[in-house]
């Protein structure tokens, strides 16, 4: 009897450190307002690549920058959205060891692939940089899916098949760039908030 309630005390535990992983990494209203940014920013892109009053110099460094905040803004939404989950699900909000793996597995190919980026951006080759983005980022999401939601990884594999296609017809950058970072969320967070958040209330 007493190793019955050891061993059903260890699946709660289980399950609850699973949980508390999943909120923390996920939100289907998070995954909108970050397509909703992102289509945003492929306006702004668009609008300063046919501007022609600076050099095509400072056009990568804008770029770049405005990357940046695009990537810190969404880091931002992401955790606020992931601390709201949690509150609302009475689920303490920490970066266990599972969390942590989880960041490591997602972030590496998505530090590598922006690092690419940059190069090939300065080397001068524009119309592949949204295929290395748009690849990269799919392989983050496939890794992201071992320790989140598995169905993570079709907006993976999706991201994936988009950046393949996309070095093919290099003359629709910013068109690719926009249809994955932009269109794909907002069409996975409303499915996703669909099928497990709106349950939940």
């Amino acid at each position: 009897m007493e190793n019955k309630e050891a061993f059903d005390a260890l699946n709660e535990i289980r399950d609850m450190m699973a949980k508390s992983t999943k909120v923390l990494s996920l939100s289907g209203l998070s995954a909108i307002v970050i397509g909703a940014l992102a289509m945003l920013a492929a306006f702004v892109a668009g609008w300063l690549l046919e501007f022609e009053g600076i050099s095509p110099y400072l056009k990568i460094k804008l770029l770049i920058i405005g990357a940046a905040v695009l990537f810190a803004t969404c880091a931002l939404v992401v955790l606020l959205f992931a601390k709201r989950k949690a509150a609302q699900n009475n689920i303490p909000f920490k970066f266990d060891l599972t969390a942590r793996k989880m960041l490591w597995y997602f972030f590496l190919p998505l530090v590598v692939g922006g690092l690419l980026s940059i190069a090939i951006l300065f080397q001068g080759y524009y119309g592949l940089t949204s295929t290395f983005m748009l690849v990269f980022y799919g392989l983050a999401l496939v890794n992201l899916s071992g320790y989140s939601f598995s169905n993570v990884k079709y907006l993976g594999y999706a991201e994936l098949a988009l950046g393949l296609i996309d070095c093919i017809t290099v003359q629709y950058t910013l068109l690719f760039w926009t249809l994955g970072f932009g269109l794909f969320h907002i069409i996975y967070g409303v499915i996703f908030h669909l099928l497990y958040e709106r349950k939940q209330k």
